[in-house]
């Protein structure tokens, strides 16, 4: 143990370093910071050995973290994000008292000293060393300045925040010669300017401009002495001197600054005692920042443009490069979201269902040949709230969404018929289709063969839907045997493909299962997934990825790359063509006649699931794409049976009655005005070749085939690889280049040939979100 001193005197170990820390730093300040035996000697700091001559010289300033605003595809403002609410304002936009009051509080020798005041040093060793502890400091502006560099370098990363405040005497040196560079470099209004932008202030608010909009909801080239002296005197302790939440100790605090302006003839002894007498008075603006303050509920869109940046490898080689750039800020990013088609999605579903109710809807439309994201909102808001969610429900989980997405139902079956109209069979082809049937004895995978082993069975909804069938009344009806005996011809391994080739995968990320049950939608999707994928159709059967980002600038206003569309043919245009025919007959008189649209084309598609606990409209016009899905929001889901959606009782719910509507509303808001192109002839639109369309009774279940998983369990199925993919057809595509909105109109046919293929752009590579991990919501 220690000595002690008599007395209870402090143990003379920790004198003798505190001498010999005091010594240092004395004897480096009096020498201009060259004293020659300081490298050789070396400074401890926590156990390491740093020399002092082996500091570097430069210190470099990362760019200070500023505000990104996020904007529709007009300009219109959607939100502004930030990781630090900041924004760089030059020196002339400072009130000159605010100027005043900081030097004044800080540093009043600012502009009388170089990069360390000796005076001050010597006076705070005195005091320090009579105290036993350290009741004054000496750092001057300069040297403040460099400390927040150091603290702005690290971010948010706890331990790099240690590192840059830690008191030791290394870390004090280190911070003394940067300061010398600095002052050099810079000189003292440069300093004082950025110094100014740099500091916290309390309350979220970085720099003084962001400071004076929170507190005084006023620009910082606009405060007044009072309010400029309390701003000053938040800088030593922003919690202690808060305003808001401690308004007597940030009183007095302001006080303590008007005194000092004063004694230092900035101010008059009058003009120090009126504003004195003053009670402090706040205009507070709460920050107004992040997608919780997105309009027209595009709260989630603008979550999802975050999502991107930080994942696509065109904003940064590493996860840590991209998120460190979004943290820097600064940006102006141009999305695609069409403020029209927004508007109308959200009427659309806040008329049809409440936040409040027991279960969601989640709503997605984009642009068929561009790929582009028109609009995407959902019944539960974004936020933190009752009743509120993080939970993007239109997006995989890898992109902010639910954990497996939702099962899709019926709404894959027309990816079964494209694969099947590709092989070469015929849209007219009939099978018995009988209400209840087994499904078939085996089905080629694209590796070895599935077996029906255990008998399953699968039937459609209704007993009346009893073949014979052909492709386009089955369809019409939504009839479950038609396409389970359908996949049986075609194979697994073709519907797969071409569910890979539009896009389509399940929401986790994993591969689509190897089973027949596949017809019938049993693998989870996202909302954003099957509207891209029945875009395909619209856009003559070339499939581009979705995008949001339209343009980005940097902070200092040059373009950032972005990333763009990859558009590829996934099936001829004959085969697009031809199932346009067929899901023109579901809105015509098939079980998605509710959600048929008066005076323009369109085409798609319902579905509901097992036990109704998703139901689904997706569908198109030549120049969208939407898709709807109503379901349970939490782990357990919903039985969606004698249930309350919107106001309106239902006994069972379908994807004609809830999610069809809402998709005819939105589309409507969202077209019109804009132009109304038709769809391309087919072959198959000749209805008197055989057995022509009926009228749909209802829509449909999933099967309960084999390898299926119910929806809200928490746990998928069981994965088995999907094999490789095949090349699609020898005709390329060509550069669809869709008429800008508004007009929005019909993007040109894609013909084939050579030299006219779209380059695809960077692929965006996902990223756990961590969000909900292992919950389905």
């Amino acid at each position: 143990m220690a000595m002690k001193r008599s007395g209870g005197g402090r143990p003379v170990t920790r004198q003798a370093a505190k001498f010999l820390g005091v010594s240092v730093l004395s004897g480096v300040v009096l020498a201009g910071l060259a004293l020659p035996g300081i490298g050789a000697f070396g400074l401890v700091a926590k156990g390491s050995m740093e020399g002092f001559d082996e500091i570097p010289a430069d210190l470099k300033t990362p760019p200070l973290s500023q505000r990104t605003t996020i904007l529709d595809a007009q300009g219109g403002e959607i939100a502004k994000v930030y990781s630090r609410d900041r924004t760089v304002v030059p020196l002339d936009q400072i009130s000159p008292y605010m100027r005043k009051a900081i030097v004044a509080i800080e540093d009043s020798r600012y502009y009388e000293h170089g990069a360390i005041d000796p005076k001050g040093v010597l006076r705070a060793i005195n005091r320090n060393a009579q105290s036993g502890g350290v009741s004054e400091g000496a750092s001057t502006l300069t040297q403040q300045y460099v400390k927040n560099v150091f603290v702005e370098e690290a971010g948010d990363d706890p331990d790099k925040v240690a590192v840059a405040t830690q008191q030791t005497i290394g870390r004090k040196i280190k911070e003394l010669k940067y300061a010398v560079q600095v002052e050099k470099e810079l000189g003292k209004d440069r300093i004082l300017n950025n110094y100014l932008n740099i500091t916290f202030f309390g309350q979220q608010a970085y720099g003084v401009e962001a400071a004076s909009q929170r507190y005084f909801s006023k620009h910082a080239k606009d405060l007044d002495l009072g309010e400029s002296a309390l701003l000053a005197g938040l800088v030593q302790s922003p919690s202690r001197y808060n305003p808001v939440l401690a308004p007597k100790e940030a009183t007095k605090r302001r006080n303590t600054v008007l005194q000092r302006m004063a004694e230092l003839k900035d101010i008059t002894p009058a003009q120090a005692a009126a504003e004195q007498a003053k009670p402090i008075h706040l205009t507070v603006s709460r920050p107004k920042s992040g997608c919780i303050t997105a309009v027209d509920g595009a709260g989630f869109f603008c979550d999802y443009v975050r999502s991107v940046f930080l994942q696509d490898p065109v904003f940064g080689k590493t996860k840590e490069a991209r998120a460190k750039r979004w943290n820097e800020g600064g940006m102006t990013i141009r999305t695609t979201l069409d403020p029209q088609t927004q508007k109308s999605v959200q009427k659309s579903i806040t008329d049809h269902v409440y936040q409040t109710d027991p279960v969601a809807t989640a709503v997605s439309i984009v642009q068929p040949g561009t790929g582009k994201v028109l609009g995407m909102g959902q019944s539960r808001p974004y936020g933190f709230g009752e009743n509120q969610t993080q939970i993007n429900f239109s997006a995989d989980h890898a992109m902010g969404g639910s954990s497996y997405g939702f099962q899709t139902g019926s709404t894959f079956k027309p990816i079964v018929a494209a694969a099947a109209l590709e092989q070469g069979i015929s849209p007219y082809q009939t099978y018995p289709s009988p209400y209840r049937m087994a499904y078939p004895d085996s089905v080629e995978k694209c590796k070895g063969t599935w077996e029906n082993s255990e008998g399953a069975m699968v039937s459609n909804e209704n007993r009346s839907e009893s073949g014979p069938y052909g492709m386009r009344e089955a369809t019409a009806k939504s009839v479950n045997t038609y396409f389970i005996q359908l996949i049986g011809d075609v194979g697994i391994c073709p519907v797969t493909k071409m569910a890979a080739k539009m896009g389509v995968k399940p929401a986790d990320g994993s591969k689509m299962e190897q089973v027949p049950s596949i017809a019938l939608g049993t693998e989870g999707m996202s909302p954003l997934t099957m509207a891209s994928a029945y875009a395909t159709f619209a856009n003559h059967g070339t499939y581009c990825s979705p995008v949001v980002i339209e343009s980005a600038t940097g902070p200092d206003g040059k373009a950032l790359r972005v990333p763009k569309s990859q558009c590829s043919r996934a099936m001829s245009e004959q085969t697009a063509d031809t199932v346009n025919s067929l899901l023109k007959g579901v809105v015509e008189d098939g079980t998605g006649k509710e959600a048929g649209l008066d005076g323009r084309d369109s085409a798609g598609k319902t579905g509901t699931t097992d036990e109704r606990r998703a139901a689904w409209f997706v569908g198109y016009t030549p120049n969208m794409a939407g898709a709807v899905w109503v379901g349970g929001a939490g782990s357990k889901g919903v039985d969606m049976e004698n249930i309350t959606i919107g106001g309106v009782y239902h006994d069972k719910v379908y994807g004609a009655d809830t999610p069809g509507p809402i998709w005819r509303d939105a589309m409507n808001g969202a077209l019109d005005g804009r132009d109304a192109p038709a769809f391309a002839p087919s072959s198959a639109d000749d209805s008197s070749t055989g057995t022509g369309t009926g009228t749909g009774t209802g829509d449909d279940r999933t099967g309960a085939g084999q390898g299926t998983h119910k929806p809200g369990t928490g746990k998928p199925g069981t994965k088995k690889p999907s094999g490789g993919s095949h090349k699609p057809g020898h005709n390329k595509p060509g550069s669809p280049k869709p008429d800008p909105l508004p007009g929005l109109s019909l993007p040109p046919a894609v013909t084939g040939g050579t030299g006219n293929e779209q380059q695809p752009g960077q692929p965006g590579q996902p990223g756990q979100q961590g969000q909900q991990q292992g919950q389905q919501q």
